[in-house]
Formats: C-alpha cells, structure tokens, sequence
C-alpha cells in the first residue's frame, strides 16, 4: 500500500478542516495556561492555505511546502515556524517522491522532527507538542516494524499520538509562557501537543482516504 505524491489534496485539506473544526478547542486550552491565541492563530494559517488552494489539485509535498510558508510567514506566535519548519522539512525529504510508502513517510516525519529540534530546545517529557510528535513517530515505526500494513500502521501512530498528547497533562511546562506557572501547569493538555495530535491524525486520515 502506497500513497501517490499527487493526490495531496485530499490530505490538506483534511487537515485544514481538522484545525478549522478544533479552533474553539485549541483556543480553550491554551487559555488555562496559555494566552488563548493558539486555536485561532493555527485556523488563520490553515484557512488561508485552504482558500488559496481554491479548486486546485497540488501534491502531498508541494502542499506541505505551500502551508508551511504561510505558518511561517503569515501567523503570529510562536507556532508559525515551528509547525511551518516540521512541515517543510518533511516535504524536503520526499522531494521527487512519486509515491509515499511507509518507510519513506516515517523518513519525513523524523526530518520534521529533526528540523524543529533545530529551532527549539524542548524534548520529550517538557510539556510540548515534541511529545505528540516524537510517540507518533515511534508507534509508526513499530508497527511498520511489525510488518503491519500502511493503513494499519497509520492508526498505530494516531493512537500513539493521542497517548503522546495525553502524556502531557501530567509535565510540568518548561518552555512557553506556561513555564512561568511551574507546578500549576501540571494538570492541562499542552496546546501545541493537542494541535500537533491533531493534524497528525487528520493527516493520517487523508492518506488513507487516496491509499493505493
């Protein structure tokens, strides 16, 4: 089972309407610890790629590139650039990719990771969306590891990335504006962590809808 590079469309746009249907959600938890801007920074920067792709198609990498340069360029916060980095960076490791097989998929979300560990300082266990990402990857490549089938492995790192978001209601946050709250941080979802579960299950869910 394979995902074809070009069928993309289906695949932003689910994540598009993910974030588009979780704005009021994300925007609810963020404001317990955070200043409340999360949900509706993320749904500026998926909306406009949604409007700007219009009626056309495009391919999964070209899209990638397309919304990570507007996350970057065009919403505020912190969040932009880090979810537009993991993004680009994934599309440039499956650069001339006609197809996305598991093993190369799991190439591109460790270059995303690879790529927000060079902007960021947090890891695993400091109450970001580093957890969300890092135990998606993970369950993703134990089931591919497993000889699971793509679409069976893709529901492996949906589980693995709910577990991932989950996990950090029990941190304490160590970067952020949450930082500052120390111990009553504990206790709350990590916005980023619940963004990033997110549209990586939504993600999972388009490419499974275009499988081959």
């Amino acid at each position: 089972m394979i995902v074809k590079n070009e069928k993309g469309r289906t695949i932003l746009l689910s994540m598009v309407n993910a974030i588009h249907e979780n704005k009021q959600y994300l925007g609810d938890i963020d404001g317990l610890i955070g200043d409340g801007d999360h949900g509706m920074n993320m749904n500026k920067g998926f909306v406009t790629y949604g409007e700007r792709l219009g009626d056309a198609e495009t391919s999964f990498v070209d899209g990638l590139i397309d919304l990570g340069s507007i996350l970057v360029n065009e919403i505020g916060g912190s969040m932009g650039p880090i979810y537009g980095t993991i993004l680009m960076e994934m599309a440039d490791k499956a650069e001339d990719a006609e197809d996305i097989t598991p093993e190369l998929f799991i190439e591109m979300l460790e270059a995303g990771l690879d790529g927000l560990y060079g902007i960021v300082d947090a890891r695993p266990g400091d109450k970001t969306l580093v957890d969300t990402l890092n135990t998606a990857i993970q369950g993703l490549k134990k089931a591919v590891a497993e000889g699971k089938s793509f679409a069976d492995a893709l529901d492996c790192m949906k589980e693995s990335a709910e577990a991932g978001k989950e996990s950090t209601k029990d941190m304490v946050a160590k970067y952020g504006r949450a930082s500052r709250l120390g111990e009553r941080s504990r206790g709350v979802l990590d916005a980023g962590a619940t963004s990033c579960c997110i549209i990586l299950q939504s993600m999972a869910d388009g490419m499974k809808a275009v499988m081959e």
